[in-house]
């Protein structure tokens, strides 16, 4: 009996790992709106601090959980087929994403690939619309569905939340940190226009994908020399 329960106590390996760094990477987002817009991928730029927490290995399996503060450029740009018009949307945002992290390989040198899914909230900072074409009411007019309520109507709810996850791997080097490669996917769950009875769009959620950089630098190790 007492074999069976030191072997269990010892399933899960006690960590302390604390890293702190940065990120960078290009973001390609859609607005789903309804009444539907028809668009093409907006392209942005997202930058960031990252905070990861590692607290447990459990049969292999490498548990963190992982906070951030980026710099999101979301939006949208339509694709007018109806005349030379062109539209595009970008919206700024603060983004603070926090992630169930769990990994699979080495922790301190070597490869580790690792999934992360969690809630996201963010505030919107600014906006800025970039047009070309004719812009008559003669094309306007041809618009399909006749939706035009979206041109200099504002960023009406600041605040927005989700759902985000992602994929990917790094390569750990005990002297210069970890280095991250991963592709992520945002399903916004809030509108950032007014979505009662009586407005235009009854949905128009951000939908993002995500591609991101990240160096991450052990600022608390676990002392253990067998942590590989």
């Amino acid at each position: 009996m007492f074999a069976i329960l030191t072997a269990t106590a010892q399933v899960g390996e006690y960590r302390k790992d604390l890293a702190v760094g940065f990120s960078g990477g290009y973001v390609l987002n859609k607005v789903s709106f309804n009444p539907t817009i028809l668009q093409s991928f907006h392209g942005g730029c997202t930058f960031g601090a990252t905070l990861r927490y590692t607290c447990e290995k459990y049969f292999g399996i490498i548990c963190a959980i992982q906070t951030e503060l980026n710099f999101t450029q979301l939006g949208w740009k339509e694709k007018i087929e109806t005349s030379s018009d062109t539209y595009e949307r970008t919206v700024n945002y603060f983004h603070i994403p926090a992630f169930a992290r769990i990994g699979f390989g080495r922790e301190r040198k070597g490869v580790q690939g690792y999934v992360l899914i969690g809630p996201q909230i963010g505030f919107c900072i600014g906006d800025s619309e970039t047009r070309g074409g004719e812009w008559s009411e003669e094309t306007l007019d041809k618009r399909p569905n006749h939706v035009v309520e979206q041109y200099d109507l504002p960023i009406q709810k600041k605040f927005e939340y989700g759902i985000c996850g992602g994929l990917g791997f790094e390569v750990s080097n005990p002297k210069v940190g970890h280095f991250q490669i991963e592709g992520r996917y945002y399903y916004g769950l809030s509108s950032i226009f007014n979505d009662s009875k009586a407005d235009r769009f009854s949905r128009s959620a951000n939908g993002a994908i995500i591609a991101k950089v990240t160096w991450l630098y052990d600022v608390i190790k676990t002392k253990n020399p067998k942590i590989r």
